[in-house]
């Protein structure tokens, strides 16, 4: 073995060769250095050239290994192809990562500035007649509207809950005419025999068998206003009705208080309710028209006429009655649907039984219900409309979404009288974000995400339930945004990846190499 000593300095410079000696002999011997290329690429030595070259050399960062210095080995093979796998595997996830965008959410102060919002509601009312639903509306501000017509539609529906036809546009109840009687008519009836006939649970049934299925009764209660005020017209037109042989009709009426199970079994919601019979059973719609002798004589007159007609007319044809559209099955429910436009600030929008012609009864008004649909801000269209298929209605993340309309399908019994459901509701506006380079100026979509709490509510037996949807706004804001990797931090982990494989599993070869490899003697 023999250790070889360079020294520039005492290289020829003709012959391209230098000396040197040797420790254990202590003689010179000559090498030609041109024969080893990892020292002739250095050039030459001599002067200042060499001394630059040296410099150079000295700063090179990835100098070369000549390869008759370098040895493979097994376990660097299988550490090469590790390394190869382990770096694709990376630069695929890397890649994938890259491809990638995460959706982030801040928590700002709302600064929306418009002064109202949408609200969007689809109602099923199972047993309360689209006649008695009004729809309401209160604030913080003093807004007070009642039985809201604008952009309300109604739909009557059947014992199944089903749409049953259109009940047309919510309005506004037409007003109807009563008939003033002076002094003297109030005490003529008092003192004269009643010719209204006052029925019971059993009376009722054989007063219709006696006029032959046809009748009009009046279901009154006493303390009603109304049902006073009707009294003494409801009296002189019975008397008008028995003294006219032509019609042969009856008139009877009914305490509701008196006889309570009766008008539970009619379905009495309302007073006073005049309904006609037919073939002893009773005829939907009750009679909504104006409450003078003449209107109701000409009301009877008609039905009876009608009935009449038809019948001759099935006759002749050997038909059978047809089921009528308003038959003893008829369902008294209603789904209510449209948009109100509420101011921003707390309140309450409310679905209650009201008439102003007649008086409530409390321990009929059910109010079971099922919100078909509750959101706020614009709505974007039923199911299946034109605007889900479209790809940017679903770029909003499912767990924003869900919470738009957190009530849809959501079904509310009410097994007892007095009882009704309020749902009190949190309201967060929130901006869905994915383009521009601001994070409160790139907002491209504003939804709005309800937090409920629903609450079953017991009333006094005197107030009428309402279903009562309570709302307030959140000053705060979500804005929710995709961000995604940059180019650069891309690129700096794909270097990352190969030099640091490279590196890691170069330092585990060395290793194994000085574990595994024989040691030389």
């Amino acid at each position: 073995v023999y250790e070889i000593h360079f020294d520039p300095l005492s290289a020829n410079k003709a012959n391209h060769y230098f000396t040197v000696t040797t420790h254990t002999q202590q003689e010179k011997t000559r090498i030609d250095f041109t024969a080893f290329p990892s020292i002739a690429m250095y050039g030459n030595l001599n002067g200042g050239v060499g001394q630059r070259r040296v410099v150079v050399g000295a700063s090179d960062f990835y100098k070369h290994v000549p390869r008759e210095m370098t040895e493979a080995t097994k376990i660097g093979v299988i550490m090469s192809l590790l390394s190869l796998l382990l770096m694709m595997l990376l630069f695929v996830c890397e890649t994938w990562a890259f491809a990638r965008t995460d959706v982030v959410s801040n928590v700002v102060i709302d600064a929306n500035v418009e002064q109202t919002i949408a609200l969007n509601f689809n109602v099923t009312l199972y047993d309360l007649h689209c006649d008695f639903v009004s729809v309401d509306v209160w604030d913080t501000l003093g807004t007070n509207l009642q039985n809201i017509t604008k952009d309300i539609i109604k739909y009557h529906l059947d014992d199944r809950g089903n749409i049953r036809k259109f009940a047309g546009r919510n309005t506004r109840q037409r007003a109807i005419q009563h008939e003033h009687h002076h002094e003297a008519v109030h005490q003529y009836l008092s003192e004269t025999e009643a010719h209204a006939v006052s029925l019971d649970e059993t009376g009722l049934k054989d007063f219709l068998e006696r006029y032959g299925g046809r009748a009009i009764v009046d279901f009154y209660a006493p303390w009603c206003i109304w049902c006073q005020r009707l009294e003494p017209t409801w009296e002189l037109f019975a008397r008008k009705v028995g003294q006219d042989p032509s019609i042969r009709v009856g008139v009877g009426k009914v305490d509701c208080v008196a006889h309570a199970q009766l008008c539970k079994d009619e379905r009495i919601l309302a007073f006073p309710t005049l309904r006609w019979y037919s073939e002893g059973k009773g005829v939907m719609p009750d009679y909504r028209g104006d409450r003078t002798v003449d209107s109701l004589v000409e009301y009877v007159k008609r039905r009876a006429g009608d009935e009449k007609e038809v019948a001759e007319e099935r006759r002749a044809k050997g038909e059978e009655r047809e089921r009528d559209e308003y038959d003893e099955d008829h369902h008294p429910g209603c789904m209510v649907a449209g948009r109100i436009m509420v101011n921003r600030v707390p309140g309450n929008f409310h679905i209650q039984a009201e008439s102003i012609h007649h008086e409530l009864h409390s321990a009929m008004t059910n109010l079971t219900h099922r919100v078909n649909h509750l959101s706020f801000g614009p709505k974007d269209g039923p199911p299946g409309h034109l605007l889900h298929n479209i790809p940017t209605f679903y770029a909003i993340p499912e767990k924003y979404r869900r919470y738009i309309n957190p009530l849809k399908d959501r079904f509310f019994p009410t097994y007892a009288f007095h009882q009704a459901f309020h749902h009190h509701m949190k309201i967060i506006s929130t901006h869905i974000d994915s383009l521009g380079p601001s994070l409160l100026t790139r907002s491209n979509k504003v939804i709005y995400q309800i937090l409920e709490q629903s609450q079953l509510v017991l009333y006094d037996p005197t107030n009428v339930p309402e279903i009562r949807f309570s709302f307030d706004l959140s000053p705060m804001s979500v804005i929710v945004t995709k961000e995604g990797r940059r180019w650069y931090e891309y690129m700096t982990s794909l270097c990352a990846i190969i030099g640091g494989t490279y590196t890691t599993l170069g330092l585990i070869n060395a290793t194994l190499l000085r574990i595994f490899k024989p040691k030389k003697l």
